[in-house]
């Protein structure tokens, strides 16, 4: 269908979730509670990293990295959300959907990536102990975070070029809280089934190739581990592990179940449901994990409370 046959639109309508005013008072202040400690925790995290000169490592450059990225994710969607919620205004222009779209996959890519990037930090680390510092020094690390940014953001430029030119002319009612991509292809004029089906494509290349990587990596870390001569060896291995395998299984085990489909399986509800654990409840668990489960990060969180702690009670006399 060309423009001229079409009656464009200049704004689509989130629809969000059907509740009423009550149950929407108490979707406000729980999303807005989890959404701030999110941010607030991954920012910790960095600020923590960047301020202790012994976490200048590869290992917490790429946690710093992910962090940051962490609050990045959210944000694409989440304050928009919020102000609905809480004005009623469910509106949004059509370039602030489609930006919100690429921002929202492009940032979910560049999580992916960074993922991959850290499981053969961990794969050097655990398989080649002895010239880990070699291969993995600051420079290559920042090498390959900055590549993560730039496959994360690049991968989608052709879908991104392919959405600005669709039709939009009527309805424009999305039957979600952000601008999903099925959701948005279905209120398009123009013949979608190929981006439907190359965004499917990507989709399996960006999250499955990625997941086998991590596979392969891990399968490495394993044979490795269990060939130690020591049991505490062995633990100290594992646990350096623990934390990221633990971010992956939950990151994987809802983004696979919600975008891995074929094209034309529009499960809107069930992904709109789905959809607040990765881009809302993740980012606040990542952080805690990472968090709970490092030592040198709990020895340097324990040292700056113990300084507050001092400088509080000097302050008292």
């Amino acid at each position: 269908m060309t423009k001229e046959n079409t009656t464009g639109i200049t704004e689509f309508i989130l629809l969000g979730f059907t509740v009423n005013r009550h149950l929407q008072v108490l979707l406000f202040i729980a999303l807005c509670t989890i959404y701030s400690l999110a941010i607030l925790t991954n920012s910790l995290v960095i600020a923590i990293i960047r301020h202790t000169q012994s976490l200048h490592k590869p290992m917490y450059l790429f946690i710093g990295t992910f962090s940051f990225l962490e609050i990045w994710y959210p944000t694409v969607t989440v304050p928009r959300f919020l102000l609905s919620l809480l004005t009623g205004n469910k509106s949004i222009s059509v370039p602030g959907c489609i930006t919100q779209w690429y921002f929202h996959f492009s940032l979910g890519a560049t999580e992916t990536v960074t993922l991959v990037m850290m499981s053969y930090d961990r794969y050097v680390a655990i398989c080649s102990p002895l010239h880990y510092t070699t291969i993995m020094n600051l420079r290559l690390s920042a090498q390959l975070a900055l590549t993560c940014w730039l496959s994360g953001f690049l991968v989608l430029v052709f879908p991104l070029i392919q959405v600005v030119n669709l039709n939009f002319c009527g309805p424009n009612q999305i039957d979600h809280y952000y601008c999903d991509f099925s959701p948005l292809l279905m209120l398009s004029c123009s013949e979608t089934y190929t981006l439907d089906l190359v965004c499917f494509i990507l989709s399996c290349f960006i999250l499955l190739g990625s997941l086998l990587v991590i596979i392969a990596s891990y399968f490495c870390i394993v044979l490795t581990i269990v060939r130690l001569p020591t049991a505490s060896g062995k633990q100290k291995a594992f646990s350096t592990c623990a934390s990221h395998l633990t971010v992956i299984a939950i990151f994987y085990g809802t983004t696979i179940f919600m975008f891995v489909k074929p094209p034309g399986a529009h499960a809107w509800q069930f992904n709109k449901a789905m959809s607040i654990f990765p881009s809302i409840v993740t980012p606040l668990l990542n952080p805690i994990i990472y968090t709970l489960r490092n030592k040198e990060i709990l020895k340097t969180l324990r040292r700056g409370a113990g300084k507050a702690v001092g400088s509080s009670i000097m302050n008292t006399f």
